[in-house]
């Protein structure tokens, strides 16, 4: 059974970092497209940057300069490197992957259950 992972998150002054991960497991064959999501209270969800399998890179307008993802496909895993943070980035972020299981030639996409950030003095 494919499971969807993430760490990293917790509580951090305005202008700090955190990096957040992603490990994606269970009998997975292949892994495409990856992203990190994130949901701010009140908000609707949003994209806040992607990475494909051959590592091109996608940010919000939000977080460019700031953030960076990247992935280790041998690990199944990805990150976010997060810096300057700002109050605004508060939000559980999710970690979404699409995925090829063994034995199965379809791709499906598979989600975590969020990591908490929250910026505050």
């Amino acid at each position: 059974q494919v499971q969807v992972v993430e760490s990293g998150g917790g509580l951090v002054q305005p202008g700090g970092s955190l990096r957040l991960t992603c490990v994606a497991s269970g009998g997975i064959f292949a892994i495409n497209d990856m992203e990190w999501d994130r949901q701010a209270p009140g908000k609707e969800r949003e994209l806040v940057a992607s990475i494909s399998s051959g590592g091109i890179t996608n940010y919000a307008d939000s977080v460019k300069g700031r953030f960076t993802i990247s992935r280790d496909n041998a690990k199944n895993t990805m990150y976010l490197q997060m810096n300057s943070l700002k109050p605004e980035d508060t939000a559980v972020y999710y970690c979404n992957a699409t995925i090829r299981l063994r034995r199965d030639y379809r791709w499906n996409t598979y989600g975590g259950q969020g990591t908490q950030v929250t910026v505050s003095s």
